[in-house]
């Protein structure tokens, strides 16, 4: 994965950190632009105070990590992505549901474009997005956030990437711990 680069840990954390970052907002911000569909009104999605969804910052991180020995073939790293995230929202929003008092942080029973709808924890659309997405994410964020490692000062990386990784764990602690779901 960074066997072209010669990045220390810090700085691979890093990157795994913005890579978290970037697809904890843009699933955030996918999630706004979609409510705003289904319903005619923006709906405030998350549970802290920041714009960003944690199941997606998984996402993005498990997609990049399951499809790195398919890489060079997009229809598996469609496929895989597509598998990954559609497992990860299934089993995660089983367990919120049976293990934390029916709390449901998503339900696709209550959604347009709600094809092959599983309990309301995982349907055809949302998976097909999330294929999509992690062609983005393979092809174009990875390569980009390794470039941008690459070009800026340590330091500066460091900083861009540490700074609001940080800041997604302390509202990820607020949210789920302190503040409670």
């Amino acid at each position: 994965m960074f066997s072209k680069y010669n990045f220390d840990i810090i700085t691979v954390i890093g990157i795994f950190l913005m890579l978290y970052v970037v697809g904890g907002i843009s699933g955030w911000l996918y999630e706004m632009g979609f409510y705003r569909i289904n319903f005619g009104y923006f709906v405030r999605r998350g549970h802290g105070i920041g714009p960003w969804l944690p199941i997606y910052g998984f996402g993005t991180l498990f997609i990049l990590v399951c499809t790195f020995l398919v890489r060079e073939k997009p229809l598996y790293v469609f496929l895989v992505s597509a598998a990954v995230t559609g497992i990860l929202e299934l089993v995660t929003g089983w367990c919120l549901y049976h293990f934390f008092n029916g709390l449901r942080l998503w339900d696709y029973n209550t959604e347009i474009w709600n094809w092959g709808n599983i309990g309301g924890y995982v349907c055809f659309r949302s998976v097909a997005v999330f294929a999509f997405a992690g062609l983005l994410v393979v092809y174009v964020v990875f390569p980009l956030v390794c470039g941008l490692a690459e070009k800026l000062p340590r330091l500066a990386f460091l900083v861009i990437s540490w700074i609001p990784g940080l800041l997604f764990l302390a509202d990820y602690i607020y949210g789920y711990w302190v503040k409670g779901l």
